[in-house]
């Protein structure tokens, strides 16, 4: 496995000479698959390593890596199919979770805290629930209960897309009847774990996310009720709730 950097972004030393919005791009092969991701903050920081959801990139944390990269080495994913990596027209959660594996083999990570935001959370889980050695802290957010539920068949959007189409009919195949296996692993994580809500304006059903918590051992949950997007609605909140559970020192943030 060979990382490629994709500019010349060579990080200083030291954690003050790192700023939190230098962006350091770069790419890896994780059997075949060419990952593309994004660093930030100090170098020798712990690994903080960000999932997107279904159709997103790593663009999409941009709002809330200043506040995580002043403590933590932050890496965000182009998951397959999407963004800047390849799309190899291959698509499964469980290819993304072995995907996500091999990308902290070549980094050297682990273990790390892992982020996932929906589709993102899912891989997250599925990390956390087949490799607990590789996962120490685990926030999961606004992600559904692996249930069976109403099958439906997305509409393509129109004009060019970030995201190869066939991923999300794949995967939305899986999120629609997921493997029941998911679910009964998920008491088998051993990582430190908070799941935050959405509240009642998230498209996600509540009681899930809920039963989600429940079902992790030791699972904390904590509703920031701005809907399905928290990290976009309300990125002071998400960011304040992430590091004092990241820091240990957990309470949760001042509600929006």
């Amino acid at each position: 496995m060979v990382v490629r950097p994709l500019v010349n972004a060579d990080p200083p030393a030291g954690p003050s000479a790192y700023p939190p919005d230098m962006v350091d791009q770069r790419s890896v092969d994780v059997g075949g698959v060419r990952l593309a991701y994004q660093m930030w903050g100090p170098p020798d920081a712990p690994p903080l390593v960000l999932l997107h959801a279904l159709g997103e990139d790593a663009t999409d944390w941009k709002a809330v890596v200043p506040a995580l990269a002043r403590r933590r080495r932050v890496h965000a994913l182009d998951l397959r199919g999407h963004g800047r990596s390849d799309w190899p027209g291959d698509y499964s959660l469980e290819l993304m979770q072995a995907d996500v594996l091999r990308f902290l083999d070549a980094r050297g990570l682990g273990p790390v805290d892992l982020i996932g935001h929906s589709m993102g959370g899912i891989v997250a889980y599925l990390l956390a629930e087949d490799y607990p050695q590789r996962v120490r802290r685990l926030i999961l957010e606004d992600v559904p209960i692996p249930r069976p539920r109403d099958q439906t068949t997305p509409t393509r959007p129109e004009g060019a897309l970030t995201f190869d189409w066939e991923m999300v009919l794949a995967v939305r195949r899986q999120i629609d009847v997921p493997d029941p296996r998911w679910l009964e692993r998920l008491s088998q994580i051993t990582a430190k774990t908070l799941v935050l809500a959405g509240g009642p304006h998230s498209h996600v059903p509540q009681d899930g996310v809920a039963e989600l918590a429940r079902r992790i051992p030791g699972g904390r949950v904590v509703t920031i009720p701005v809907g399905h997007l928290i990290h976009h609605a309300a990125p002071k909140a998400f960011t304040e709730t992430v590091s004092a559970f990241l820091q240990e020192n957990f309470r949760p943030a001042r509600q929006p």
